[in-house]
């Protein structure tokens, strides 16, 4: 069984119209959801950058902040860049910390001065963004030797039962099929996950380029899994043109999910890509 990507370049429609409010209206589901990246990625791009505290890490496509506040406590001054005004509200309804501030802006437009960051992070985020222009924004921002690094989760995350994986993952195929059918999501432009570190390495603004393959652990049950499917906009533009969570196969979900994980949470692995490159 194939395994689904909401950015599969079978699905990926001509058009390029901007994908800003995909994410509008279920802002604070997306960040009680979805996983925040773990401590471990900080260690690495901390290590490619050889800074045991950066003085500025930008945070690309930061949505809801899970991936901006992560870096708090580990560098002096953390700024968060989305332009949906929405993710940014929650965002900043949910951080505390005074060295951590949000702005309005597109990857490739950020209004940041010339190479004023030491890191900068896309999670879960570059494959909604224009490549050429987006690292070309990357590399004038970053001072040299700074570190890129975009970020992205496999899914289904890996949890206590192989048959809520597989009733997630078919789910998700379910709704990239649907997705067509309906043209839902017509007018969204979507880059290859799978060719991001290409681009990094071709665009010529990076000296050296590489994946590395992580993985954190959150807790989960079943409520978490079906809050989970709901973050995905494909399955959230089937919901708001009309079709019932039974027609997209959420019901399915749910019941395999309260009849393997129940409401006790128990760990949950998540699979972590991170594409990282050193200006």
């Amino acid at each position: 069984m194939a395994n689904f990507d909401e950015d599969d370049p079978k699905r990926r429609p001509d058009s390029s119209r901007p994908s800003v409010e995909r994410f509008s209206g279920f802002a604070s589901d997306y960040d009680q959801y979805r996983p925040r990246p773990p401590s471990v990625v900080m260690d690495v791009l901390t290590q490619f950058a050889q800074l045991a505290r950066p003085v500025l890490v930008v945070d690309l496509g930061c949505g809801t902040g899970l991936s901006t506040r992560i870096w708090a406590d580990r560098a002096r001054k953390v700024i968060g860049v989305e332009p949906s005004d929405d993710m940014r509200r929650q965002a900043e309804q949910r951080t505390t910390a005074m060295n951590v501030s949000y702005r309005r802006g597109l990857s490739h437009e950020t209004g940041l001065p010339d190479a004023c960051a030491d890191i900068v992070t896309c999670s879960q985020a570059l494959h909604w963004m224009e490549p050429d222009s987006t690292l070309a924004e990357v590399a004038r921002i970053l001072r040299p030797g700074g570190v890129f690094a975009a970020c992205d989760c496999d899914w289904p995350p890996t949890t206590p039962h192989w048959q809520a994986d597989l009733a997630f993952r078919t789910l998700l195929e379910r709704v990239g099929k649907l997705a067509n059918e309906r043209r839902v999501d017509d007018g969204l432009k979507r880059w290859h996950k799978e060719q991001h570190l290409g681009r990094i390495r071709a665009c010529g603004h990076f000296r050296y380029a590489k994946e590395v393959l992580l993985h954190g652990i959150e807790m989960g049950n079943a409520d978490r899994l079906v809050g989970l499917a709901l973050t995905f906009g494909s399955l959230m533009n089937l919901l708001k043109s009309g079709m019932t969570e039974s027609e997209i196969g959420l019901d399915a979900l749910r019941e395999v999910a309260r009849a393997t994980l129940g409401d006790k949470p128990l760990p949950w692995y998540f699979s972590y890509r991170v594409k990282a490159g050193i200006r």
